[in-house]
C-alpha cells in the first residue's frame, strides 16, 4: 500500500513523521506522491491559524482521495478532540502512539473499524522513537525532549504535550551516532522546551558535550532555548565547544517587563539583557533570532514601543513575529484582548525591525570567509547554511551534503553568494 505524510507545525511534528515514514517504508508501505491508499496528517495547534490550516489541509486530503485510509495525529487533534471526532477520519489519535502508527494502521486494515485512542490528557513517560537517516533533510533533527511545565499564559502547548520528559541518554547517543554514520554532519536537537532536557543527572550541557566527541558530526544546532536555561554550565559549554552553532534561537516574546510579567514568562528584561551580553561576550559574532509575541491582552501603545525599543537594543538577527491568538483553556484567554487592527499595526512595525535586523547582520559577514554544508539545488545554484545560519548560494559543478569553505562575496535580499575555496571531505566513521 501507498501512503504520504504531510506535517504542519514544529521540528519535534517534522522529527515524528519521519520516524513514522521510517518505520512504515521497513515495513513494506510505499511512500508517494500522489493517489495515497493512506494519507497521515501530523496537525499544529499552536495558534488559530494553525488549527485552521491542519483542518484545511485534512478536508482537502479527504476530498482528493475519498478511498484513502485518513490517519490525523498530532497537536490540533489533541486539543479539539470532540471536533475531529465528529469528522470522517478513519484512525485519530493524538501525540502519544505515533511511535505504534504501523500496528495501528494494520489493525484497522485487518478490522475495517475507526479507530479513536488518545493518550491522558497529562502525558509523563517520552514515547521513544529513533529514527536512522532523514530522508528530505541534510541537516538531522533528534528529538530529546517532550512536554512543558512553563504554563505561559498564551500558550495550549502543555495541554497538548504533557509535562517535560527527556529521552534516555544512552538511546540520544546512540541515534546521533548513527545518524553521524549515515552522513548527517548537522543535527539539530529538538523538543518542545528542549533545554530541560535531563536524563539520569545528565542535562542538556552534558548531552552536548557527550556529541561533540562524534567524529562526522560537524555542527550541533539547538533548535531553541530558553534564556533562564543559559546557565553558566551552559555557557561555559558554549565556550569549549566548537561544534555548536554559532547560532541560537532564544525566544523573548515581549520585550516589555509588564507584558512579559501577564504572561508568566520567567525572566524580565534586565536579565534577558545580562545574559545575552554574556553570550556575546563568549561569541561577539553569533546570530541571535527569536521568537515575539504581539498585542498579547493588556499590551498598551508605550508597551509596544518599549518591545520595539528593547528588540534593536538586543540586535536580534532575525525576529520571527507572531499576532497574538486565543488559545481557549489558557489564562490569557480570559484578559481584555487587543482588536485585530492594532495587533497587525504592531505586527507590520516588528516585521519591519526584524528586516533591518536581518539584512544588517548579513551584510557584516560580505567579505568574510565561513564554511557552509550544502543542502539543496535552486535553479542554476545549490544553497547552503553557515554554522550562524546565513544562507549562501554557491553556482558551480558541486555536491550536495558537502562541507565547502566558502568567500562571502556579495548579498541579495535574505542571502549571500559565495565563492567555494576548497572542499572539507566527509570524515570515515
Amino acid at each position: 500500500m501507498k501512503f504520504k505524510i504531510i506535517t504542519l507545525g514544529c521540528k519535534v511534528n517534522t522529527y515524528e513523521s519521519e520516524y513514522m515514514l521510517e518505520h512504515l517504508i521497513s515495513s513494506g508501505y510505499i511512500l508517494c506522491d500522489d493517489n495515497p491508499d493512506i494519507a497521515i496528517v501530523n496537525t499544529c495547534s499552536v495558534t488559530n491559524e494553525a488549527d485552521k490550516k491542519s483542518l484545511k489541509i485534512i478536508r482537502k486530503v479527504k476530498r482528493d482521495n475519498p478511498k484513502c485510509i485518513l490517519v490525523v495525529c498530532g497537536c490540533s487533534s489533541e486539543n479539539n478532540r470532540e471536533k475531529y471526532q465528529s469528522m470522517d477520519i478513519d484512525i485519530l489519535i493524538g501525540n502519544k502512539n505515533k511511535s505504534e502508527i504501523v500496528s495501528i494502521i494494520n489493525e484497522y486494515i485487518q478490522n475495517k473499524n475507526q479507530y479513536i485512542y488518545f493518550s491522558p490528557k497529562w502525558i509523563t513517560e517520552f514515547e521513544d522513537m529513533q529514527v536512522a537517516k532523514f530522508t528530505t533533510h541534510t541537516r538531522a533533527f533528534m528529538k530529546i525532549e517532550d512536554g512543558c511545565d512553563n504554563f505561559c499564559s498564551y500558550c495550549i502547548i502543555p495541554f497538548t504535550r504533557g509535562s517535560v520528559r527527556s529521552k534516555d541518554f544512552n538511546k540520544a547517543i546512540k541515534e546521533a551516532k548513527i545518524l553521524a554514520k549515515n552522513q548527517h554532519q548537522e543535527i539539530v536537537l529538538t523538543g518542545i522546551h528542549t533545554g530541560a532536557y535531563n536524563s539520569n543527572g545528565h542535562d542538556l550541557s552534558d548531552l552536548i558535550k557527550e556529541l561533540a566527541k562524534i567524529n562526522g558530526l560537524e555542527r550541533i544546532r539547538i533548535s531553541s532555548i530558553e534564556i533562564t536555561e543559559l546557565t553558566p554550565k551552559f555557557l561555559e559549554v558554549l565556550k569549549t565547544t566548537p561544534k555548536i552553532c554559532n547560532h541560537l534561537h532564544i525566544p523573548l516574546q515581549s520585550g516589555s517587563d509588564n507584558i512579559l510579567k501577564r504572561m508568566n514568562r520567567k525572566y524580565n528584561k534586565a536579565y534577558f539583557k545580562s545574559i545575552i551580553a554574556k553570550i556575546r561576550e563568549i561569541r561577539p559574532d553569533i546570530s541571535i533570532t527569536t521568537d515575539c509575541i504581539v498585542g498579547h491582552p493588556y499590551e498598551t501603545d508605550a508597551d509596544f514601543q518599549e518591545y520595539l525599543d528593547f528588540c534593536k537594543y538586543i540586535n536580534f538577527s532575525k525576529i520571527h513575529v507572531f499576532p497574538y491568538s486565543v488559545r481557549k483553556g489558557t489564562a490569557s484567554s480570559l484578559m481584555p484582548q487587543v482588536d485585530f487592527n492594532t495587533k497587525k499595526e504592531r505586527t507590520q512595525k516588528l516585521l519591519s525591525l526584524s528586516q533591518e535586523l536581518e539584512l544588517a547582520y548579513l551584510k557584516k559577514f560580505i567579505g568574510s570567509t565561513l564554511e557552509i554544508i550544502t543542502e539543496e539545488y535552486y535553479n542554476d545554484y545549490i544553497i547552503g547554511h553557515t554554522s550562524n545560519y546565513l544562507k549562501v548560494l554557491i553556482k558551480g559543478d558541486y555536491k550536495l551534503n558537502q562541507i565547502y569553505l566558502c568567500k562571502l562575496i556579495s548579498s541579495e535580499d535574505n542571502y549571500l553568494y559565495g565563492d567555494v575555496i576548497s572542499c572539507k571531505a566527509l570524515q570515515n566513521i
